[in-house]
């Protein structure tokens, strides 16, 4: 038993030995490795270090050399400003010299101008002092003094002048009276018989003729898009109806009927019909009636002989031709309108080119590209004015329906022609039925006023003419009374041109003998 613990002393003490000679050998062993982990973090710092400290470096050379390129910069600038500086002072200290010189030149000159100031003085006392002598004289010989003889004068003159003129006021009003109704007809017989026009008639449905009907299935598309698509794009109505072989195109403007006419055409010719192509054709056929419409002023203007015209103002003379007014195609009106200007502006002396321009452009107020609320006349008289045209030009295209006073010559030779041009025979189409229904609606307007007896339209219904019993109007009410049948017409109707008023108040007194 002895033995046995001291076996197992023995054994406790060994182990606890071999225990602490481990714990030992472990310590050594951690610290070695702490000791190498510090000695390579000292390593790596210092290679940090230097890396940073090269950077550093770097940076510094950088900043140092954009620094000295700078301060070379401004020193650069500076030599420069110092340059232009010394270049200015130069020509300052010239320019003085020049001020100081000139300076010098114009005191001489004062000096010389005082001194023929002082002479011219001088002799103006002694005209004043010879000329008192002479009225002294005169006034002494005549009896009168130098008032009552001016005012003989003058009153003479007076009397002498103004029977001069009376005398040739009346031969040249007698003149007038005996020649001016004779010379106005022959201008305007002339002009008229020296024109001739075709008479274009603007129609706002438009017929496409097409090979047989299985096109109108392929125009139409699966479940109507391909016409859906054609109307939205060109803003025209097409009836696909029993018609054979044909395709109506219905709109008020004739520039989109035309578009969707040559549209149509090249999809048909092409055969390759849906909304994508549409588009696309419909967008090249604009563009090219673009073009035409630039070529159709263009050569407008070559074939009057009117030069200068802007671009703009040549592109809306253009887009005349797709416009008509009363089934009168605008583009022929406007050059025939020109044509008669020309020609009466020469019979009268004036300048006939600058009428043909006048003429050509009266009109271009009813093709604007957006619609104001204005009278086509002030519209483009605007126009006119904003693309630089004489001011003579201007006033004759505002005035043409007396929207604007005239003041020259060329404008009431304007709204003749335009007259001529417009109410000769022929020129432009309207329904008997809606003729003689404006004629009606137009005496029934003036009917419904008190105190009104009778109306008529006269003129081709460009005149009203409206009797009025005396008893129940007076002079005062009749004026009144045109002006607001005018201003009723004109809100109410739709007309070509304007329609004068004239309001008939008159007393009859009658008596029969027997």
């Amino acid at each position: 038993m002895e033995s046995y613990l001291i076996t197992t002393v023995l054994l406790f003490v060994a182990f606890s030995i071999g225990a602490g000679l481990s714990y030992i050998l472990w310590q050594k062993a951690q610290k070695k490795k702490t000791e190498r982990i510090i000695a390579d973090a000292h390593a790596e710092a210092e290679v940090i270090k230097k890396e940073k400290i090269l950077q550093a470096k770097e940076k510094f050379l950088h900043l140092k050399s954009e620094h000295e390129k700078y301060i070379a910069d401004k020193n650069s600038k500076i030599g420069s400003i110092e340059a232009k500086v010394k270049q200015r002072e130069a020509t300052i200290n010239q320019r003085v010299e020049e001020v100081s010189r000139k300076t010098k030149e114009v005191d001489v000159i004062r000096e010389n101008l005082s001194q023929q100031l002082e002479m011219v003085d001088k002799r103006s006392e002694e005209l004043e002092r010879m000329q008192k002598q002479a009225i002294e004289q005169l006034e002494s010989i005549s009896g009168l003094s130098v008032d009552e003889a001016r005012n003989q004068l003058v009153e003479s003159l007076k009397a002498e002048a103004r029977t001069e003129a009376m005398s040739y006021i009346n031969d040249v009003m007698d003149e007038a009276k005996l020649t001016a109704n004779k010379e106005a007809k022959r201008v305007v017989i002339q002009t008229v018989q020296r024109v001739a026009t075709e008479h274009a008639i603007e129609n706002s449905v438009t017929v496409f003729h097409i090979e047989n009907d299985e096109i109108k299935g392929r125009i139409i598309g699966r479940e109507g898009r391909n016409i859906r698509a054609l109307e939205a794009a060109t803003g025209v109505e097409i009836i696909v109806d029993d018609t054979p072989e044909a395709i109506i195109l219905s709109a008020f403007d004739p520039v989109r009927r035309e578009t969707a006419r040559l549209a149509l055409h090249q999809l048909v010719t092409d055969g390759r019909i849906h909304p994508a192509r549409i588009e696309e054709v419909v967008a090249k056929v604009q563009k090219q009636i673009e073009e035409e419409i630039i070529e159709t002023g263009k050569r407008t203007a070559i074939d009057l002989g009117i030069h200068g015209l802007h671009p703009e103002l040549i592109r809306l003379v253009g887009k005349m031709k797709y416009r008509s007014s009363y089934g009168q195609n605008l583009l022929q009106h406007s050059r025939e309108v020109a044509n008669l200007c020309s020609i009466m502006a020469s019979e009268l002396g004036l300048n006939a080119k600058l009428a043909k321009r006048a003429g050509l452009l009266h009109d271009i107020g009813k093709v604007p590209d957006d619609e104001p609320e204005l009278p086509h006349a002030i519209l483009g008289m605007k126009l006119a004015e904003k693309y630089k045209e004489k001011p003579e030009v201007v006033n004759a295209i505002g005035s043409h329906h007396e929207e604007v006073e005239m003041t020259t010559l060329l404008a009431p030779i304007v709204q003749v022609c335009d007259a001529i041009s417009g109410a000769r025979p022929g020129a432009r189409r309207e329904v008997v039925e809606s003729y003689i229904k404006r004629l009606k609606e137009l005496e029934d307007l003036a009917l419904g006023y008190n105190g009104v007896l009778k109306t008529y339209a006269i003129q081709a219904g460009r005149e009203l003419r409206v009797i009025v019993g005396s008893e129940k109007i007076s002079d005062k009410e009749a004026e009144t009374l045109s002006f607001d049948i005018a201003r009723k017409i004109q809100d109410g109707m739709t007309y070509p041109g304007q329609i004068k008023v004239t309001v008939i108040r008159e007393t009859r007194s009658v008596n029969f003998a027997k």
